[in-house]
């Protein structure tokens, strides 16, 4: 059986997952794509050779040959396709953030749930090798108790001021950040409080719309170990993320630099290529995440990752942008709105 599955937001992101689910995922076909740029709609279909092209999501959720979505539109717009996709009883895949605001998403939480309608959540990271290689071992005991969470993520270059907008992405300390914050509860568990620093520190422009480039925000676990992530949309050599865990018997740390396996050595000078940006970096992991999400809907099988998390990673965010606005750290718990 293979998982009719329809795609909305077809950015950047959303090419990624047209070729996925038109391409590498046994487990699904891709039968329709929506977005509000219908041309774009309709080009993405012809590219991918997809049978339908919708310029109102609302119609392809509503859509009778459509089993399940995808959903990878801008943030501000995830409440209403997931209530609903919920209210349609499609199973529903996500892409970070769940949403702006912790209201929004109790209201997304009520629907799915009034429904019982399977939902997951879209943090790519979970499915890449390394970290998941790297929480096995955690599990097993390799490092003994980790006590200090260690997350960089630096873009090589600032997005657009359009999808910079807090009001549409949520700000670098919710979009960007929020992978980096999913992964301290993935690792550590429930993150108790928020300290945050940030500026505009290279692109002046961002102060236009409200949002920062660079930012360091520092985590208390509930049990007291420690965290500290660091952002940044200036990493100009290339895309560099990385994650370091800290444990009493050894460490783990997770990522790569060089993109391609050649180092150049010359006299005086060692030099190597870097990561060009998210979509080499983390292509298997995108693919390995739609994967999980069409099996899991074909085989009746429970998400790895939950609406739940989703509303957890987005409180830590929150919290660490009050502690940035406020220069005062934030108690995750505080936030409820």
């Amino acid at each position: 059986m293979k998982l009719k599955v329809g795609l909305i937001g077809l950015g950047r992101l959303g090419r990624v997952y047209a070729r996925d689910l038109s391409s590498r995922i046994a487990e699904a076909r891709l039968v329709a794509v929506a977005d509000t740029n219908g041309a774009l709609a309709g080009q993405i279909a012809a590219e991918f050779d997809v049978p339908r092209a919708f310029d109102d999501p609302m119609e392809l959720l509503h859509s009778t040959d459509v089993d399940a979505a995808v959903i990878a539109s801008p943030t501000h717009t995830h409440k209403a396709l997931v209530i609903a996709a919920a209210q349609s009883g499609k199973p529903a895949f996500c892409e970070k953030p769940l949403a702006l605001s912790v209201g929004e998403c109790r209201e997304m939480q009520a629907a799915v749930e009034a429904r019982g309608s399977y939902f997951q959540m879209g943090f790519m990271r979970r499915f890449d090798p390394g970290y998941a290689a790297a929480h096995r071992q955690i599990a097993e005991g390799r490092i003994g108790r980790p006590v200090v969470f260690k997350s960089t993520s630096r873009d090589p270059y600032p997005p657009s001021l359009e999808y910079a907008n807090p009001a549409s992405s949520g700000g670098l300390l919710v979009d960007m950040g929020i992978h980096d914050f999913d992964l301290a509860r993935w690792f550590m568990g429930d993150v108790a409080s928020v300290s945050a620093a940030g500026g505009v520190l290279a692109y002046p422009e961002m102060a236009t719309v409200g949002d920062i480039d660079n930012a360091i925000a520092t985590l208390v676990f509930t049990d007291g170990r420690l965290g500290v992530v660091d952002l940044s949309r200036n990493g100009v050599y290339g895309y560099d993320i990385l994650t370091e865990l800290l444990g009493t018997e050894g460490t783990i740390r997770i990522g790569y630099l060089r993109e391609t396996p050649l180092l150049m050595m010359t006299k005086n000078n060692v030099a190597h290529d870097t990561v060009p940006y998210f979509m080499e970096r983390f292509e298997r992991a995108y693919t390995l995440q739609l994967q999980n999400f069409a099996q899991n809907v074909v085989r009746d099988r429970e998400p790895p990752v939950t609406l739940h998390d989703g509303i957890e990673a987005l409180r830590i965010a929150l919290a660490a942008t009050a502690a940035y606005r406020s220069g005062q750290p934030a108690a995750v718990t505080g936030i409820t709105v």
